[in-house]
């Protein structure tokens, strides 16, 4: 063997091994945004996954809506606020004894109400399911089990007890949603992290 063909045998061992390093971090650093991606989406990283079937395009989807939210701007609520929404929340509760259909949408309209002060877009259904899976991701399935109780109710083909869950539902998302801890919050969390 001369020494030409001894150095382009080492040339073509590093560049070798420099695929071999590149391919390493490019698949740990997959690996570490599939991690991110299912920490900050939690319950609803497996449903885009199961939804969308393929890890890749649910991973795609959940970015997308994570780039969409950063352009939000949030709002804290005031004291006064939360107050109000809390309050309404109280009537609500109230309501259902003696009209459950009637509470059910006052429920949902109150979740809109909050979301408009919160920030969100209210308009579209989808887009608000898709804007709170970014920072409501624990919670977001409560508001689509909700939803479904609604328009089940709508057809009149619900029983009370299924409008009560529609209300526990919308419950664990109202409480979400006035919480400190939403979108507003995210830099901070990020920052100590």
């Amino acid at each position: 063997m001369t020494n030409n063909d001894t150095i382009w045998v080492i040339v073509a061992l590093v560049a070798a091994a420099i695929v071999i390093v590149a391919a390493i971090g490019m698949r740990r650093r997959a690996r570490m945004r599939s991690t991110a991606l299912h920490q900050r989406f939690g319950p609803e990283y497996d449903r885009a996954v199961e939804e969308l079937g393929s890890l890749a395009r649910a991973e795609r989807e959940l970015a997308a809506r994570a780039r969409h939210v950063e352009h939000i701007h949030f709002r804290d609520l005031t004291a006064a606020d939360r107050a109000r929404f809390a309050a309404n929340w109280t009537q609500i509760q109230t309501q259902f004894v003696d009209d459950p259909a009637r509470a059910v949408a006052s429920a949902n309209d109150l979740i809109k109400e909050v979301m408009r002060a919160r920030g969100y877009a209210a308009d579209d259904y989808e887009q608000r399911v898709a804007d709170l899976s970014v920072d409501h991701g624990p919670v977001v399935q409560h508001y689509r089990a909700a939803r479904a109780l609604s328009e089940s109710a709508r057809n009149g083909q619900v029983n009370t007890e299924d409008l009560r869950q529609a209300v526990v539902h919308y419950r664990a998302l109202f409480a979400d949603l006035l919480q400190e801890s939403g979108p507003t919050s995210r830099s901070m969390r990020e920052a100590h992290a």
